[in-house]
């Protein structure tokens, strides 16, 4: 056997063992056991207060309308963007920015993580904290992964660049076409406890067109509903 045969050889049988360990933190995509062992990952706060969160912005259509209704409530949420869309939507950023809310990145390209080396993984990262750093001149320290689903790689890359991946602990399924506004905040409400984290869109460029318009009709009732039982709702920097 030869030198190549017997390292090719080698780097077939090791091949599982890489694969396993890249795949592994997608146990973390699974809601419940994710929320009771996981819990910082899950964006869990404190027991008083709810972390409002946003993924898929900024969208010039849908986005200055929750801005808007957020504004009216005087409510702050976390808004993780795409970095293609922060880039292509500078002034909406600041917007965004100088509304209070606070700023996370949901990657450069809302492409499943698992598909996506080190190198890949770390550029797109890299790319989008980068940019939203150069439009609002503060250096997002949060990451949301899209899907929600994590890779060793991703993990690795989080924090060479310095950023803490938070997912939720309950969501609205807003992004498909069958929703509605009673049925997202049916949907949310059904898993909704103190300290949670919820997720909605802002934006429906990974969604059915128009989805979007279901999260902005369910969120006054959601809110009202958190109101209701006493809890704040506000970003995740303030939720403890």
């Amino acid at each position: 056997m030869t030198a190549t045969h017997l390292i090719r050889k080698t780097a077939l049988a090791a091949l599982p063992a890489l694969l396993a360990a890249h795949t592994a933190p997608v146990v973390s995509t699974f809601g419940p056991l994710r929320n009771r062992f996981m819990p910082r990952l899950s964006g869990r706060g404190r027991p008083d207060h709810i972390a409002l969160t946003f993924d898929d912005g900024p969208d010039p259509l849908s986005t200055p309308q929750f801005l808007r209704l957020l504004a009216e409530r005087q409510v702050r949420a976390t808004f993780f963007l795409l970095g293609r869309e922060a880039h292509r939507s500078p002034g909406l950023v600041r917007e965004i920015a100088a509304a209070g809310h606070e700023i996370g990145i949901h990657g450069w390209l809302h492409r499943p993580l698992l598909l996506r080396g080190p190198r890949a993984t770390y550029d797109d990262f890299g790319r989008a904290r980068d940019t939203v750093a150069d439009i609002t001149g503060g250096r997002p320290t949060l990451f949301r992964p899209p899907y929600g689903v994590m890779s060793t790689a991703a993990h690795l890359a989080a924090h060479r660049l310095g950023l803490t991946p938070v997912l939720w602990t309950c969501w609205g399924e807003d992004w498909t076409s069958r929703a509605t506004p009673a049925s997202v905040h049916r949907t949310v409400t059904t898993d909704l406890d103190g300290g949670g984290t919820i997720l909605l869109h802002d934006s429906d460029c990974t969604s059915a067109p128009g989805a979007w318009r279901s999260a902005l009709g369910a969120l006054p009732l959601i809110l009202d509903t958190c109101e209701q039982h006493g809890y704040e709702v506000g970003r995740l920097r303030d939720h403890g």
